[in-house]
């Protein structure tokens, strides 16, 4: 037996998705968030989306086998809240954590720009793909890791799973297992926002893995919880 079926869940708003677009908003060169990436919680707003989530769960609990969760806080909150009083056994694995930034992290597109331009040239000249920032990870570094993760989880003994990350973590793993070029992920990223407290439907078959649904919000409507667009890192620019 292996995972045929698989979900994909970005955590709720969080303080730093909140803190980076009003950064972005207000032209500054630098997030003003005081908080290590791994310990960032979510905002009130991302609080009610994982509630929101936890009543589309409520209805797939008993379909769901076994659930994987990123480390950092923000992820761990989504799950813990989505689940309410039914507590699950979450597998936490740090290979899901989000994409690390390095010299880049807390830095906004302008900051970017003007305090490490090299890194800016750099990144128009590598693409967004293989760019990796000092001390950070390009998004191919990611793919390796997630691969590495796959490998683990996709052969255990369960059918259906859920696992709840980061936007990045998903637009990669969208890449490696449907699988996708380098150029139509990047096509399809530019089109497309994994929204906050989404989920992303993969099913398995005879052919290889197909996406059923991907960022669906329904469940956050359905609850009048708000629908949040923070596209994470906002990288060096935009495509």
């Amino acid at each position: 037996m292996a995972v045929k079926e698989l979900w994909l869940v970005r955590h709720g708003e969080s303080v730093g998705n909140v803190a980076a677009t009003r950064a972005e908003v207000d032209g500054l060169d630098a997030i003003p968030l005081d908080i290590r990436d791994a310990d960032v919680p979510l905002s009130p707003t991302g609080e009610e989306q994982a509630r929101a989530l936890g009543r589309w769960l409520d209805g797939r609990r008993d379909d769901i086998d076994c659930y994987w969760v990123s480390p950092y806080l923000r992820a761990r909150q989504t799950l813990a809240l989505a689940s309410g009083n039914r507590a699950v056994t979450a597998v936490v694995d740090e290979r899901l954590r989000d994409r690390e930034l390095g010299i880049l992290d807390l830095l906004t597109r302008r900051g970017v720009a003007r305090l490490h331009p090299e890194e800016a040239a750099r990144r128009r000249h590598l693409g967004k793909f293989y760019h990796r920032p000092p001390g950070g990870e390009s998004w191919a570094d990611v793919a390796l890791r997630l691969r590495s993760f796959l490998r683990d989880g996709l052969e255990q003994p369960a059918q259906r799973a859920l696992l709840v990350a980061h936007d990045a973590v998903v637009m990669l793993l969208l890449y490696v297992l449907l699988p996708m070029r380098e150029d139509e992920l990047l096509e399809f990223a530019a089109d497309h926002t994994v929204l906050n407290a989404s989920v992303t439907h993969l099913v398995r078959g005879a052919d290889g893995w197909r996406l059923d649904a991907f960022s669906d919000v329904a469940h956050l409507q359905r609850e009048g919880a708000d629908v949040t667009v923070h596209p994470g890192s906002p990288d060096v620019e935009p495509e």
